[in-house]
């Protein structure tokens, strides 16, 4: 059974920063790639970053420049460092991993609210 555990949501001014971690635990074998999405209220839910197993990186252009993608296999975790953080990333952020364990699947966190005021 997989798990992932996200942390690090909060109320943040805007032009803060906050920083998201995601802990995989269970039985993998292998990470594939992990990332972040998010979902605000009566949106659909979007790709915010992500990072594959060889440490390509894919961002959102609206978080472009402003959110930093880095993970550590070894803790099976993945971080998001959010900067210049704007009211329109209030939203649920969610880990997404892809991941081989006795088969390969994807695997959603809980989520974790990030409100970031003006």
């Amino acid at each position: 059974q997989v798990q992932l555990v996200e942390s690090g949501g909060g109320l943040v001014q805007a032009g803060g920063s906050l920083r998201l971690s995601c802990v995989a635990s269970g039985s993998i074998v292998r990470i594939n790639a992990m990332g972040w999405y998010r979902q605000a209220p009566g949106k659909e839910r979007e790709l915010v970053a992500s990072m594959d197993s060889g440490g390509m990186t894919k961002y959102a252009d609206s978080v472009q420049g402003r959110f930093t993608i880095s993970g550590d296999n070894a803790k099976k975790t993945v971080y998001l460092q959010m900067n210049r953080l704007k009211p329109e990333d209030t939203a649920v952020y969610y880990c997404n991993a892809d991941l081989k364990t006795t088969y390969n699947g994807r695997w959603w966190g809980q989520g974790t609210q990030v409100t970031v005021s003006s």
